[in-house]
Parts: structure tokens; C-alpha cells; sequence
């Protein structure tokens, strides 16, 4: 059978079934084990075994340690303490709530990792607190559900826990490669919001409440404890003391203790957060098991090198190629959720990446980036649907429409990363040059 009748049967097949509703791991999963019957001739213990293989990775294991750390915060709502102290730091800008949301969400990424808890956990908390006060709600929503995409680009960051189990590399490096695209983006989202506001002051009731400078210390101190666990958890990882897994294990028992120390620790809450984690680390594997099965077909066939080949075919220069990429997973962002994007496009991605001489570090970061943007486009942007379940009333395309302002520092940042990839690499190198 030639390559393209066999590529038009798997690929077909699962545009088939994802256009039927059926859920991306088993419709990767399906035609797997078609590929696997049919092409590779391989019987379906496979699946066992290659199951196997992903849950007995030791960097996976930081996975459900790194969500679980992030629900306790979430339910015990332990995390507010982030947003009202956020709010008294930087009180005076216009559209403060907004600026305060997009602070402590940043700082709740590097206790996260996870994009939808974010966008959960700030839509329930901030969302009730702005249209109080008289915000616009298409402003509020849309900032929430992109700040939400801050987890993921501001380590611990599980979508590059998984890249780099999947690409074998170092998740460290990773990490550190996010920390200043993290931060510019943060300043970014600050600065789009403070412009909105400045010229359509509608949009946001002006501040009259004013922070004497002792109440701000006081707040700094109460962020203390956070601040602290931050500082264990990326600086053990950074400094080589601990593996990812460690210190998300350090994390985990820091974020009982701290609940437990400002009284809002139940045991509801435990078993709450306990369940999140389990349910979203077994969802993540499902995806991870079907879509290297499925790339592993791929590869059998011969489709992985047949594309990289085309690719590199093509009379474009490195960045050309890039861009192409780029708005390909722009585009599948749309339909895709970021981890069944990156695991299902990887094989044909990286080869060509690493043809073209791209550090696998900065891929890295940069495809965290464009995962932000399909995080909040619909028809299937996952934080606009969190935010929908939150606030009902209001429907997708509405809260999407909010985030449009917010997209267009995103798209400069991922620029920036282009023009100066020492924004990424700086910064590991430093770590790690010795």
C-alpha cells in the first residue's frame, strides 16, 4: 500500500472522528491501533506496553505533584490572599482589579502550572470582584482567560514537563528559559490593560481608595509565604539540588502546611484537590500514550520523514519555514488543546527544527507561546470555555472578544523571541554553563 493511501486512511480517520465528537486520546487511540492491525502488523498488546513506558516515566511523575500543588491553592482559596494583595501593591493604576488579577495570576503560575486552574480559579475569585465594582465584563473576562495562559509559560509548567519527557530535554533548562518571557508577558498584559482603560475610561471605575505605604508592607509580608515556596521549588530545580519531580513534591507538602497555617485546610478541600489531580494526570496520560502510538505509526510508514523532507524541499529560508509553523499551530489551536497539539505535531515538528538548527530550548518556549493563543481562540480555546461554566450568561465568542486586545502582546513577545532568542537561552545558559 502506497504512503499517501496509507497517511489519507489515519489522518482522514481521525479528522472523521474528531468531526463527530469524538475526544482527541480516543480517536488517536482508534487509529493507532488500526495503523498498528493494518500497516505495522503489530498485535495490541503494544498499547500495554507503551502505556507502561509513559506512566513509569520519572519526569512525568512531576505532573500530577505540580497540579495538585496548584488545587490546593485553588480550593482551599488560599490564593485570594494573591489578588487582594495585588491589588493594594499597584492600587493606583487605572483599571487596578485588572493589573492586580494579571499579578496574581503570574504568581499563581509559578505555584501551577496548569492554564485551565488558573482561569477556574481566577474566574471564580476575580470575575464576581470586578463586575462588582462596575468593570467592564468583556475587559474583565478576556484578561482573565488570557492571563490564565500564564501558567503555562511561567514555570512549573506542565506542558513543559511534557515536552521535554518527549523530546528528552531537560525540563530544568526549560524552566528557566521561561522565566523572562513570562515576565515581559506579564508586563505586557499590565500595560495593554492600562492603555484600554486610559482610553476608554468607561471600561473601569477610576481609584479613589488609596494604600498608605505600611499597608503595602503588610501585604508584602503576607505574600511572603508564596514567595518562599516559589523561591524552594524553582531555585532546588535551578540550583541541580532537586529533579523537577522533587521539588514538586516539596511544593505539594508546602502548600498543605501553608493552607493549614492560614486555617483553611478541611478535608473536603484535600479530597478535592486530591481527585483534580488525579483526574487531570490520567487525562494527560491518555493523550501522551495514544498520540506516541500514533506517532510511532507515523513513523513507521514513513509520513514523519516524507514531511520533514517536503518541508525542507520547499525554496524558503529557516524563518520562512518557521513562520509556516507557526500559523499552522495558530490555526490548529483552534480545534486543538495544547497538549494534544504538541504531542500529535512533535513528530513531524521536530525533525524539522532540528534540520534548521533551532535550539530545542527555545522551540520549546516559543511553542508554549503559541499554545497561549489557541488556549483563548474558539471555536475550542479550553479557557473560554472554564470561563463560560463560571460566568454562563456570557457567551464564547463574547469572552473571546475580550481577549483580542491582549492577543496582540503575545504576538509580540513570540517576535521577540525570534529576533532575540536570547530572552529564552540567556538565562539557562547562565544556570547552566558549567
Amino acid at each position: 500500500m502506497s504512503l499517501e493511501l496509507m497517511s489519507l486512511i489515519l489522518l482522514g480517520g481521525l479528522v472523521f472522528l474528531l468531526a463527530f465528537g469524538v475526544e482527541i486520546a480516543p480517536a488517536m487511540g482508534i487509529m493507532a491501533g488500526l495503523g498498528l492491525l493494518l500497516f505495522v502488523h503489530q498485535p495490541l498488546d503494544y498499547f500495554a506496553r507503551c502505556a507502561f513506558d509513559i506512566m513509569n516515566s520519572f519526569t512525568f511523575t512531576a505532573i500530577p505533584l505540580f497540579v495538585f500543588m496548584g488545587t490546593i491553592y485553588a480550593t482551599t482559596g488560599t490564593v485570594r490572599s494573591l489578588f487582594s494583595g495585588a491589588e493594594k501593591i499597584i492600587g493606583n493604576l487605572p483599571g487596578s482589579l485588572v493589573s492586580a488579577m494579571i499579578v496574581a495570576n503570574a504568581i499563581f503560575g509559578a505555584i501551577s502550572g496548569s492554564s485551565l486552574a488558573a482561569a477556574a480559579t481566577f474566574g471564580k475569585i476575580c470575575f464576581p470582584e470586578m463586575e462588582k465594582a462596575g468593570y467592564d465584563p468583556k475587559l474583565s473576562l478576556g484578561a482573565i482567560a488570557i492571563s490564565g495562559t500564564l501558567s503555562v509559560l511561567i514555570p512549573p509548567s506542565l506542558i513543559m514537563i511534557v515536552y521535554g519527557g518527549w523530546q528528552d530535554v531537560s525540563v530544568a533548562r526549560l524552566f528557566a528559559g521561561g522565566v523572562i518571557p513570562g515576565i515581559i508577558l506579564s508586563l505586557f498584559f499590565i500595560i495593554t490593560a492600562t492603555i484600554l482603560v486610559m482610553r476608554n475610561p468607561k471600561l473601569a471605575p477610576r481609584t479613589t481608595t488609596k494604600f498608605t505605604r505600611g499597608e503595602k508592607i503588610k501585604v508584602l509580608l503576607d505574600l511572603l509565604p508564596f514567595a518562599i515556596i516559589i523561591a524552594l521549588v524553582l531555585g532546588t530545580i535551578f540550583s541541580g539540588v532537586m529533579t523537577p519531580t522533587e521539588a514538586a513534591s516539596l511544593g505539594a507538602l508546602l502548600s498543605i502546611i501553608l493552607a493549614v497555617v492560614y486555617r483553611q485546610m478541611t478535608f473536603q478541600a484535600l479530597k478535592e484537590s486530591m481527585m483534580t489531580a488525579v483526574n487531570i494526570s490520567a487525562m494527560i496520560a491518555f493523550v501522551l500514550f495514544t498520540a506516541r502510538m500514533l506517532g510511532q505509526v507515523f513513523q513507521y510508514i514513513g509520513l514523519t520523514e516524507a514531511f520533514s523532507a517536503f518541508m525542507m524541499g520547499l525554496p524558503l529560508g529557516k524563518y520562512s519555514i518557521f513562520a509556516i509553523i507557526c500559523i499552522m499551530y495558530i490555526i490548529l489551536g483552534c480545534f486543538f488543546d495544547a497538549l494534544s497539539m504538541l504531542v500529535l505535531t512533535l513528530p513531524f515538528v521536530a525533525p524539522i527544527m532540528k534540520n534548521l538548527g533551532f535550539d530545542f530550548i527555545w522551540f520549546g518556549v516559543a511553542y508554549v507561546v503559541l499554545a497561549e493563543i489557541g488556549l483563548v481562540t474558539p471555536p475550542f480555546g479550553l479557557n473560554l470555555f472554564v470561563l463560560k461554566g463560571f460566568v454562563p450568561k456570557y457567551e464564547i465568542t463574547y469572552i473571546f472578544m475580550g481577549t483580542i486586545p491582549f492577543l496582540i502582546p503575545t504576538c509580540i513577545l513570540l517576535v521577540l523571541l525570534v529576533l532575540f532568542p536570547e530572552l529564552v537561552l540567556w538565562l539557562p545558559t547562565l544556570l547552566y554553563s558549567k
